[in-house]
């Protein structure tokens, strides 16, 4: 579903819009909260409601929305973003360039990552990355697909390592695939079930359970999966975590069985200090890709550590 499209801004706006003017406008839509914007500009949140209506004075709309669940753009809001994110990096590159590219050594990639990607992932990207821009400082945040998007799109993240989402939420974002990954049962090695050469959805169900939370896409595949069966998850002795260290150091002290996308086991399946059951998950693939903001033009740092990710993926496949 496409979005209706924007009239054209009224003429004075280019004559007349600040720096300061888009900058309240990102720091809004960054926190999502009137009085968290005003103390991360340093200023009154009175000012920053002033600020707010002279752009939307100039601009002729409605750009924020205010609520009890606090501040959110609207549609022309969203637009305007995108443009005052790529004017803000504008001016950013060019007090580096006036500064003698004295700011390179503080360059910054700010990345997301679902927290069952990340590990499958990440670490060999990253470590490549290090060593080819030691100069650059890497942020990882790990979320829920959902909230990736959001901070993607308002520009607090440059790209998010997660899954494809409704069209909706997809507005202002491109997504280019890296890998399907299908769901695996997995156990400690010296599990009753492990080894065997067929394992029972029935059985599995019998012992303790790790899975993803509710909303989650491998909580989807995890109940898509059961349904196909007849089946659903027990109400008791099950542990619902998006933490994968947490998950895995359980199955591995435990006799509980998680269901997980594959990446999220492989180093530990590789390694033999988890086993995956013979337990066909079919229907269950999920795609994993790059996901950034359709009109960024990525800095050089950025478009090498994507490049990582390719090559990565091209390993894997």
């Amino acid at each position: 579903m496409t979005r209706p499209a924007v009239p054209a801004l009224p003429s004075g706006f280019a004559r007349n819009v600040q720096l300061r003017h888009l900058r309240c406008l990102v720091a809004v839509a960054q926190e999502r909260n009137l009085a968290r914007a005003a103390e991360r500009l340093a200023l009154s949140q009175p000012a920053v409601s002033k600020t707010l209506a002279e752009l939307e004075a100039l601009s002729g709309r409605r750009l924020v929305e205010r609520g009890r669940k606090g501040a959110r753009l609207t549609a022309a809001g969203e637009d305007l973003l995108a443009h005052a994110l790529r004017v803000l990096d504008a001016v950013g590159e060019a007090a580096e360039s006036m500064e003698g590219g004295t700011r390179a050594a503080g360059a910054r990639l700010r990345l997301g990552a679902l927290p069952s990607v990340a590990p499958a992932w990440l670490p060999r990207a990253l470590a490549a990355f290090g060593q080819a821009q030691p100069q650059v400082t890497v942020t990882l945040t790990t979320a829920p697909n959902a909230p990736l998007l959001e901070s993607l799109r308002s520009g607090q993240l440059d790209a998010v390592l997660g899954r494809i989402a409704d069209p909706q939420h997809m507005a202002g974002l491109s997504f280019e695939l890296l890998q399907a990954e299908s769901l695996a049962v997995v156990t400690r090695p010296g599990h009753p079930l492990a080894g065997l050469p067929a394992a029972s959805i029935h059985a599995v169900l019998e012992y303790p359970l790790v899975v993803y939370g509710e909303g989650t896409i491998p909580r989807h595949s995890t109940d898509s999966f059961l349904s196909s069966w007849g089946l659903k998850l027990p109400a008791t002795r099950r542990l619902e975590t998006l933490d994968v260290a947490v998950a895995r150091l359980v199955v591995r002290d435990s006799d509980s069985v998680w269901f997980t996308p594959l990446g999220a086991a492989a180093d530990d399946l590789a390694q033999g200090t988890l086993v995956r059951l013979a337990l066909p998950t079919p229907g269950t693939e999920e795609p994993v890709g790059l996901l950034v903001r359709s009109d960024a033009d990525l800095p050089v740092h950025a478009r090498e550590f994507i490049a990582q990710l390719r090559t990565l993926a091209g390993r894997s496949r």
